[in-house]
C-alpha cells in the first residue's frame, strides 16, 4: 500500500519526474514528464537518455552530469529537443540515489517554463526594439506615467508625491512599498520623468512573475554555452544603462539572487550568466513591496545587506481606506475613462451609491475600485450611478446604508433625484431645466454643483 500511495502522488503532481539507474537508463518516468516531452512512457522507460534525447550529450545533460558527480543540481534551466523533435525549456532539480550508501541513479524534476521563457524573451526583444531606436534628445521614448497623472488630495497622498519629487532629481535608490493596488509603479514611474534620467530607459521587472533560473538570465543576461540552449544576450540592467530599473515584489526573489544585485548595485558592474567579462552599467535601481521592508527584513524575505543599501530613500503609500477623501476624485476620474470608452454619457454617481464606495475597505485599493467602475459601465450607459446599479459584491453594504440614512440624507437625495429627472429629461438643457422647476438660472447651477451632478 505504501508504495501504491507513492507512486500515485508522483504520478498526479506537476512537475515530470525523470529517474535513471547510475548506467543513464531510465527506470521511472511519470505521466507528466510523458507529457511535458511529447513522449510516451513506453517510449522511454527502458533506453538510454541520449537516445531518447538527441539533443543532449554527456556535457549538457543534467541527469549525465550528476550520474557523473554523484553531486545535487539545483534549478538548471534546459533547454533541448526530444526524439520526435519538440523543443521544450524545463527548470530542473536533479538529485542523486543512494541506496544502503551506494549510488545507483539519479531523479530529475522537472519544471515545464516553455511558455513563460518565450514570453518573457518576447517582451525583452520588445523592450529591446524600443530602447535601440534613435536616442536623441527630440525623441520621446516611451510614454511614462508623471507626477500630475496622480490622483487624490489628501494629506497622506500629497505627503508621498512631495517627497517623491525631491528625491527623483537624485541618484539615490529607492523603496516603494505600499498594498496590492494602490499605484506604486505609477509613483515609481512619476519618479523616472521627473528625474534627470527621463529621456533614458525605464525598464521594469516583476520578480514574482518568473523561476530564479530565468529571471537570473532577464536581469544579467547570458552567453552561449552558459547552459543548454543559451544565446548571446544582455540582460535587464544593460537595457536600462543610463535609465531606470525598476524591481518590483523583490522580497519574493530568492536571495542568492539578491546577493547579486547588491553587488550590482554596490560595483555598478554586472557579469551574465557563463560570462568572466565584467561590464559596467549605470543604472538607478528603484524597487517595490507589498509590505514594509522592515517587515519583509524581520521574515527573512530580504537580505540584511541589501535592505541596508536599498532603503536609502522609502517613501509608503497610504491604502485607499486611509485616505477617503480620495474616492470620489477617483470616482469622477474613471467615469471620465469609461464615458470616452464606452461612448457613455454617465454623468457621476448619487449621494447613496457614494457612501457605499466611501464606507467599503477597499482590500484592492485603487485597483479594486477602478475595476468597479468599469463594472457599472458595462451595464449601465447614461444618467446618474445609483445604489441599485453598483456591482453585486457592493449591494448588501448599499442596503444596510440606505436604511440608515438621516433626515437630511434623504432630502438631499430626494432632491437630487428631482433635479437630475428635470435635468435629463431636458437633454441637459440648464436654462430649460430651470424653467420647469420654477427657479433661477443661477440657483440651478449652484445646485447642480452642490448635487455632484455633472454638466453635460
Amino acid at each position: 500500500m505504501k508504495n501504491e500511495i507513492i507512486s500515485g502522488i508522483l504520478e498526479s503532481i506537476d512537475e515530470g519526474i525523470h529517474a535513471v539507474d547510475k548506467n543513464g537508463i531510465t527506470i521511472y518516468y511519470n505521466p507528466k514528464a510523458a507529457s511535458l516531452d511529447g513522449l510516451e512512457p513506453s517510449d522511454v522507460i527502458g533506453k538510454d537518455v541520449l537516445e531518447i534525447f538527441p539533443s543532449l550529450d554527456r556535457s549538457s545533460s543534467t541527469l549525465i552530469k550528476v550520474l557523473k558527480s554523484q553531486k545535487p543540481i539545483f534549478n538548471q534551466q534546459q533547454t533541448y529537443s526530444n526524439y520526435k523533435g519538440k523543443t521544450v525549456i524545463t527548470v530542473n532539480t536533479t538529485l542523486p540515489i543512494f541506496r544502503h550508501n551506494e549510488f545507483i541513479g539519479a531523479v530529475e524534476i522537472s519544471k515545464d517554463v516553455t511558455q513563460v521563457k518565450q514570453l518573457s524573451d518576447k517582451v525583452h526583444q520588445l523592450q529591446l526594439s524600443l530602447y535601440k531606436r534613435d536616442s536623441s534628445k527630440d525623441t520621446k521614448l516611451n510614454e511614462l506615467y508623471q507626477f500630475g497623472d496622480i490622483l487624490g488630495n489628501s494629506k497622506e497622498l500629497l505627503t508621498v508625491i512631495k517627497k517623491a519629487e525631491q528625491v527623483a532629481k537624485n541618484n539615490s535608490t529607492i523603496v516603494v512599498f505600499g498594498e496590492t493596488g494602490v499605484g506604486k509603479e505609477l509613483l515609481v514611474q512619476s519618479i523616472h520623468s521627473c528625474s534627470p534620467r527621463q529621456n533614458k530607459p525605464f525598464i521594469a521587472q516583476n520578480c514574482a512573475a518568473l523561476p530564479e533560473s530565468l529571471l537570473e538570465g532577464i536581469l544579467f543576461g547570458t552567453v552561449k554555452g552558459s547552459f543548454t540552449g543559451a544565446e548571446n544576450k544582455g540582460g535587464l540592467f544593460e537595457l536600462a544603462s543610463g535609465g531606470t530599473l525598476f524591481l518590483d515584489e523583490i522580497n519574493t526573489m530568492p536571495q542568492s539572487l539578491q546577493a547579486k544585485i547588491l553587488r550590482a548595485i554596490e560595483e555598478k558592474k554586472i557579469r551574465r550568466i557563463g560570462d568572466t567579462k565584467e561590464r559596467e552599467v549605470d543604472v538607478r535601481i528603484v524597487v517595490a513591496l507589498n509590505i514594509a521592508p522592515e517587515d519583509a527584513l524581520e521574515k527573512g524575505q530580504l537580505r540584511e545587506d541589501l535592505y541596508y543599501r536599498l532603503n536609502v530613500v522609502n517613501l509608503k503609500i497610504p491604502p485607499l481606506r486611509d485616505r477617503k477623501e480620495d474616492i470620489p476624485v477617483l470616482i469622477d476620474a474613471f467615469i471620465d475613462k469609461y464615458n470616452n470608452k464606452f461612448n457613455a454619457k454617465i454623468m457621476g454617481m448619487d449621494n447613496r451609491a457614494l457612501k457605499v464606495f466611501i464606507d467599503h475597505q477597499w482590500p484592492g485599493n485603487i485597483r479594486e475600485l477602478k475595476n468597479y467602475i468599469e463594472q457599472i459601465f458595462n451595464f449601465k450607459h447614461e444618467g446618474i450611478v445609483k445604489v441599485e446599479d453598483l456591482p453585486s459584491a457592493l449591494i448588501g453594504k448599499a442596503i444596510f446604508t440606505q436604511k440608515n440614512e438621516s433626515l437630511r440624507e434623504k432630502m438631499f437625495n430626494y432632491e437630487k433625484d428631482i433635479i437630475l429627472q428635470a435635468y435629463l429629461k431636458n437633454q441637459g438643457n440648464v436654462t430649460k431645466t430651470a424653467q420647469v422647476l420654477e427657479i433661477p438660472r443661477q440657483t440651478l447651477q449652484y445646485k447642480l454643483k452642490q448635487l455632484n451632478i455633472k454638466t453635460m
